[in-house]
């Protein structure tokens, strides 16, 4: 199998601009298949979802597939393939669902590396359940998360651990599986972010050892929507806010109101997309597998170029040396603002902006302030020459 990179990046009608994009953290570019998807869709006949006529079967199938779909990418059930406006919304719901069950002197633990929408809902659902919040930190010099230093704050009343399954500042990946492993011993559930890791690897839900794993269609080439899986049964023993006469079938009893159906389309799209990268033949799953490691490769060796550019570079400080990453780069310039920093990339057709990127815990803990870092995020249509053009433009801004 091959990396065809000419092949995937003729897809990407966004790359005519002439940008070099290293913004796909905050949200990848489509290929011209999953807009094709979305339009054909705006484009047909469509209804609520039904039996009796062909506009109504459409929107079922076009539901039915978008869960198949996502269900091979996640390797998880398609039955509990949750779709919700946003990753942060769905979180927001299921954490005041799961909240009632908890009760005061009960304890949350979350961990200071989490982009917010992996810590705020669980923090207010706790402070308003009157449970307990408990902080796990980073290591500071490497971004590393240690398992110890989740497991350790684990006990007979822990309820939900949330971990990320990568950090979308500085692209650490912790032993998600042993701290998830941690927590079911101690009879707690463990909600994964998986908003970073999913465009960058195989996932793997049961390995992972998630109760929950929320994930954004838009960050893997897809459009903009949230995803959350679960086990079925898990969720038929959760009982969410809902209209009184909205169906209250798993897993539809926790999506509010009428679905966009011309987002499940693109949705279904983009993860074929992926799925085609390394052709080959097989279930959808298994050419998944196999594309998502083609990939991983493929831009792993494009961060090694990228880190090893930024580090001969005179006061260039890289943020983020854990093992175990994605390759996504955080970086700061000695005297200079980040912002200004992004700035002068932009001006040079580099698009690698500067923020905390939600991540504002992690930002204020490296003493970061909100200012952030610059965040530079590899996706399947870089290439050398992007990886060059944003190494020339920092080093224009040094000194």
């Amino acid at each position: 199998m091959r990396y065809d990179l000419d092949r995937i990046r003729s897809s990407f009608p966004a790359l005519d601009e002439g940008a070099a994009h290293f913004d796909g953290p905050g949200g990848s570019q489509v290929p011209r298949q999953v807009a094709e998807a979305v339009g054909r869709t705006l484009a047909s006949a469509v209804a609520n979802r039904g039996h009796l006529t062909s506009a109504e079967r459409r929107a079922e199938r076009i539901v039915g597939e978008a869960r198949q779909a996502v269900a091979d990418l996640l390797g998880a059930e398609h039955d509990g393939v949750v779709f919700g406006r946003s990753m942060t919304a769905l979180t927001f719901d299921f954490a005041r669902t799961l909240s009632r069950q908890w009760r005061p002197g009960d304890e949350v633990v979350v961990t200071r590396l989490d982009h917010d929408a992996n810590i705020r809902p669980w923090v207010l659902a706790a402070q308003a359940a009157g449970a307990t919040v408990r902080w796990a930190d980073f290591d500071r010099d490497t971004g590393a998360l240690p398992t110890a230093s989740v497991t350790r704050l684990l006990g007979g009343r822990t309820r939900l651990v949330a971990v990320t399954g990568a950090s979308n500042l500085l692209g650490t990946r912790p032993d998600v599986a042993a701290i998830a492993a941690a927590a079911h011993e101690v009879g707690a559930l463990v909600h994964v972010d998986g908003v970073h890791l999913t465009p960058h690897a195989p996932v793997d839900v049961a390995a992972l050892g998630a109760d929950l794993f929320s994930c954004s269609p838009y960050k893997f080439l897809g459009p903009h929507l949230g995803v959350m899986a679960a086990a079925p049964d898990l969720l038929e023993h959760l009982r969410p806010d809902k209209l009184l006469p909205s169906s209250d079938a798993v897993p539809e009893r926790f999506e509010l109101g009428t679905l966009p159906y011309e987002l499940l389309a693109g949705t279904t799209a983009a993860i074929d997309f992926l799925a085609d990268i390394a052709g080959g033949s097989g279930t959808r799953r298994t050419r998944l597998l196999e594309a998502m490691a083609l990939l991983e490769a493929h831009e792993a060796a494009l961060a090694v170029r990228l880190e090893d550019g930024l580090d001969r570079l005179d006061g260039v400080r890289r943020l983020g040396l854990a093992p175990r990453r994605t390759p996504t780069v955080a970086f700061v310039v000695a005297g200079r603002r980040p912002q200004d920093v992004a700035r002068h990339l932009a001006d040079a057709g580099v698009n690698a902006p500067a923020s905390h990127f939600y991540a504002i815990e992690a930002a204020r803990y490296l003493g970061l302030g909100d200012d952030g870092a610059v965040r530079a995020g590899i996706a399947p249509y870089t290439d050398d020459a992007d990886i060059d053009r944003l190494l020339a433009a920092v080093a224009e801004t040094v000194g």
